[in-house]
């Protein structure tokens, strides 16, 4: 990705991915783990401008030694660390501050922003194809703090990019729930370069480097061109000297990162010990619930699904170490009815998650993925009807975008209409949010049901 970004025009600062795991091995299986001597190895070589996204904020604030080590090696070297702290109030809240974190964007309430502003924490507020708290947010919004107040999208998919935009997005958000448009261009703009020290840009003056928008009104906020250090570089939402991008030998590995055996049913059995279980409950947000209810199981007393009932099975699939973990647990509000939905998107160790409304097809979504080496599978009465590959890690597609965004919307439409998913969600996206285990309440790893808020695995039996 460093390497790619040296081939375009724009200016991308990459942030070192620190929590690998997002809390700790003993949740989650990750493919790689990072420590502080990793971090300063990437430090010393200049390609990275600080840590991301603090996500284990529990041992931030229980001092965990490691947690410290870490956070040193940033200190040390002068470098930006990126918060996430959902729910930190208090005393806990003043510890994470107080730890060299200077930002969070996981605010999802007024009383949550306002809490991170008093103690000089930046607030960004998200506004991405998932997660949508800006409206929310500008509620708490005064003149006096804004400069506070910054934009962010936190996975943004390519059609959203294409079709609806990014941060030229959110500013129009901000100017349709009453900002002025210069505080919501200051909010993109200045108080974003402010945020993360890039004193070289966020405004046009002598001695900034010369990375401009052309709009063509304020309200409306549509760009027309884009220049990087005063050169025209995009025109009318196209690139006028994209480069076609090929992969390096030394990364081919990258193309083969689904590291698992052939995948059968004996893997999906859920056995309850009676007919009330934890339920992994969505949200429009990025939290989840954690739902206590009544199940359907069978003779045997596994759990069986039934369409009466908004439940189905969800199961998280290791994929890096052929370790044969697989994390069983349930999840209501998808509204899935048929076939089931497989995904190598799972933040942020991104194992395998599947849903799905029987085993059978659960295990062909599976299959097809392993094949597929990364993406999305979907799967209805025996048959793969949709899928999008991401053969970069599983994450990242080396196709041009228009491509993507096709097969992007073409599977979404599929997965809506045929399966009857909830039309609110979109599927991938969402399935990618089930294990991030530093976002409360329940969550499901490849180790199992977590309890986010006790930080530690749980039964599903209630």
């Amino acid at each position: 990705m460093i390497d790619s970004a040296t081939r375009t025009p724009l200016k991308i600062e990459y942030m070192m991915p620190l929590c690998v795991p997002a809390a700790s091995p003993k949740f989650e299986t990750s493919g790689a783990v990072i420590k502080a001597p990793d971090i300063e190895t990437v430090f010393q070589q200049n390609k990275s401008y600080g840590l991301a996204e603090f996500m284990n904020y529990v041992g931030v604030v229980g001092a965990d030694d490691d947690v410290l080590d870490e956070l040193l090696v940033a200190i040390n070297d002068g470098k930006l660390i990126d918060g996430h702290s959902p729910s930190l109030a208090g005393q806990a809240l003043n510890a994470y501050a107080s730890a060299g974190i200077h930002d969070d964007h996981e605010c999802a309430t007024v009383a949550e922003m306002l809490d991170r502003i008093s103690r000089g924490m930046y607030v960004y507020l998200r506004y991405g194809t998932i997660s949508k708290n800006l409206p929310t947010l500008l509620q708490g919004m005064t003149m006096q703090n804004s400069r506070f107040c910054t934009l962010c999208g936190d996975d943004v998919q390519a059609v959203t990019l294409k079709n609806v935009g990014h941060l030229d997005e959110s500013i129009r958000v901000c100017i349709a729930n009453g900002v002025s448009p210069i505080t919501a261009i200051q909010m993109g703009t200045i108080n974003s370069a402010q945020s993360c020290g890039l004193k070289d840009r966020g405004g046009i003056a002598p001695g900034l480097s010369a990375d401009l928008l052309i709009v063509n009104d304020l309200n409306t906020f549509t760009i027309e061109e884009t220049y990087i250090n005063g050169q025209l570089v995009a025109q009318n939402g196209a690139v006028l000297d994209a480069q076609p991008e090929t992969i390096p030998a030394e990364y081919q590995d990258l193309l083969q990162t689904v590291h698992l055996d052939h995948f059968d049913s004996n893997d999906l059995k859920l056995h309850l010990a009676g007919t009330k279980a934890h339920v992994i409950g969505l949200q429009e947000t990025s939290r989840t619930l954690d739902v206590v209810t009544d199940v359907n199981t069978d003779d045997n007393g596994d759990f069986e699904w039934t369409p009466q009932q908004d439940v189905i099975k969800v199961a998280v699939v290791e994929r890096h170490h052929h370790t044969g973990n697989v994390g069983l647990g349930l999840i209501s509000d998808f509204k899935l009815q048929h076939g089931a939905i497989a995904s190598t998107i799972g933040h942020d160790s991104h194992n395998i998650v599947v849903i799905g409304v029987n085993d059978d097809e659960m295990v062909l979504a599976v299959n097809e993925l392993i094949k597929q080496q990364g993406g999305g599978v979907a799967v209805k009465d025996g048959q793969v009807i949709a899928a999008v590959p991401l053969q970069i890690g599983g994450l990242m597609s080396n196709i041009a975008v228009t491509d993507l965004i096709k097969i992007q919307l073409d599977f979404n439409k599929k997965v809506h209409d045929q399966l009857d998913l909830n039309v609110n969600f979109n599927p991938m996206m969402k399935m990618g949010s089930i294990p991030l285990d530093v976002i409360p309440n329940l969550r499901l790893t490849d180790k199992g049901l977590m309890d986010v808020t006790q930080t530690k695995l749980v039964s599903i039996d209630a």
